[in-house]
């Protein structure tokens, strides 16, 4: 009888290695409706720097369609152009008109052009 080779059985080593998983069963059908946030300020601010808000308080610009609790989206860095709605200052007070087609000699300062206005609904 020949002998090749004498010795112990040796164990053999664990083999980890890191490897991608393999998914199983149908994918989820929720993965075809994944939709990326809408960012609103994005949406409806121009002028990160010159936008303010305001909260309307009572229904006294109701002919404007701004009505107690609503949001006024206003840009400072807008020159206003004849029809916008414009926030004012006049005799100290906040008022809101059309810009008129031709300011002879009005009495107001343009604080801001509002560009959106937002309903509150509950």
């Amino acid at each position: 009888m020949e002998y090749l080779q004498a010795g112990k059985i040796k164990k053999q080593a664990p083999n980890h290695k890191a490897s991608v998983s393999t998914q199983t069963g149908f994918p989820s059908p929720a993965t075809h409706y994944l939709e990326p946030s809408i960012d609103l300020n994005k949406e409806l601010i121009r002028h990160k720097d010159a936008t303010f808000y305001v909260r309307v308080s009572g229904d006294g610009w109701a002919d404007f369609s701004m009505l107690h609790k609503d949001v006024l989206i206003i840009d400072k860095a807008l020159t206003p152009k004849a029809g916008n709605l414009v926030l004012i200052v006049q005799q100290g007070a906040f008022k809101v008109i059309r810009f008129p087609a031709t300011r002879s000699s009005a009495s107001f300062t343009v604080w801001g052009t509002i560009t959106y206005i937002i309903h509150y609904t509950l």
